[in-house]
């Protein structure tokens, strides 16, 4: 596979730099209400200013489905964007359009400007070549920092760097290959791995793959029910992918006495924050209840295994940790992790969010920015964002 171009491969110096950038925040009255991903995107941009060029970042926000939706407008993220550079950023009020060509136009070299919603244009995500064609317009060179959309085959991800060259990786982008690809690539032992999460039909293919470098594979979440149900216990009216039955008894062949599944759960009787609930042993949930987070006995015996790892992956808690009775599980594993002195990795998505919430983010090696892009790239697959870039 050909090597990945980075900023060290750009001369940006007086350039048009269009920076494909994940700025997919959420919004609450007009303001960013957490700007994680606007800040992963300012080393590139300030790297890119300081070298003078003129940089035009674009970005989707939300699931808008092609039509233009106020809620939905750049122009919150731009002024966060800008109160974080300490500098103006010129908002436009389309995508190609004449504002758009206006504002690139008029900015002056290390100044910044922010293209309006990408998938306000239905054209984004079909990777129309027209749609990639004006975006690449606006630029003269590429770069793709939007780590959190590499796995997406969309117009500015992987149709823009086709067209408009040279194209290059981020630091952004360029530090989630490099670690996620140290821990496919060269595992320290004991590797181990936290999936938990709603769906084990989301992480088979992961599974599969980790399967063949882990020493340890904790399993909670709601998906471990199928895990469970698989090994005999009877896990109640707990989540089970029935559908899903037979793959997982193969993962659980294969994975042997490697595979750790809950001892005890917090079961309740609804899927409800204030449900009725108890602690119970996993096999022994009541007829009718469900479990909705692991037990202290399980985060006893999971710590131990996290605290001992040399490297390790988290991706998806141990329960419905949004809600206070469910959260402790995913509290104690993550405690655990930011106890353990191996090089850490949290997988984005709910995980990330969990060892944010909880203060733990400073206390481990790496927080990803993608939730579904580091979970194919964890399962084996090129991701187009990716692919785009080495194919130049």
């Amino acid at each position: 596979m050909s090597r990945l171009p980075t900023l060290d491969d750009l001369d940006p110096g007086g350039a048009r730099v269009l920076v494909r950038a994940d700025l997919n925040v959420p919004l609450e009255g007009g303001r960013v209400t957490d700007d994680l991903r606007v800040e992963a995107s300012l080393p590139t941009i300030r790297r890119l200013c300081d070298a003078g060029a003129r940089v035009v970042v674009m970005s989707h926000l939300g699931r808008p489905k092609g039509e233009v939706r106020d809620e939905l407008r750049m122009a919150p993220v731009a002024r966060r964007l800008g109160e974080l550079l300490g500098q103006p950023v010129a908002a436009a009020t389309d995508i190609i359009g004449d504002d758009a060509h206006r504002v690139v136009g008029d900015l002056g070299d290390g100044e910044v400007a922010l293209l309006e919603n990408l998938r306000f244009d239905p054209r984004e995500t079909e990777n129309d070549p027209s749609f990639a064609q004006a975006l690449a317009e606006l630029g003269d060179a590429y770069v793709n920092d939007a780590f959190g959309a590499a796995h997406r085959a969309h117009a500015s991800v992987v149709g823009v760097p086709d067209i408009l060259q040279p194209a290059v990786a981020g630091e952004l982008l360029e530090r989630e290959i490099t670690t996620l690809s140290r821990l496919l690539d060269a595992p320290e032992q004991p590797f181990v791995a936290i999936l938990g999460g709603a769906k084990v039909s989301d992480k088979l293919g992961v599974i599969d793959n980790l399967l063949q470098r882990v020493d340890h594979l904790l399993i909670g979440g709601a998906m471990c029910y199928t895990f469970l149900r698989v090994r005999g216990v009877d896990v109640g009216a707990s989540r089970v992918e029935e559908d899903q039955l037979d793959t997982v008894a193969g993962l659980v062949d294969q994975a042997g006495d490697r595979l750790h599944l809950p001892v005890d759960v917090v079961a309740a009787a609804t899927f409800d924050a204030d449900a009725e609930h108890r602690t119970v042993a996993a096999g022994e949930i009541p007829n009718g209840w469900m479990g909705l987070d692991v037990g202290p006995r399980t985060v006893e015996q999971f710590g131990a295994v996290i605290r001992a790892a040399k490297m390790l992956l988290w991706n998806g808690p141990m329960g419905v940790f949004e809600w206070d009775a469910f959260a402790a599980g995913t509290r104690g594993v993550a405690e655990a992790v930011a106890a353990c002195d191996g090089f850490t990795v949290i997988g984005g998505g709910d995980s990330a969010a969990a060892i944010r919430s909880m203060g733990f983010a400073d206390r481990v090696g790496h927080v990803s920015t993608g939730g579904g892009a580091s979970l194919e790239f964890l399962e084996g697959i090129e991701l187009p964002g990716v692919a785009a870039l080495r194919r130049k």
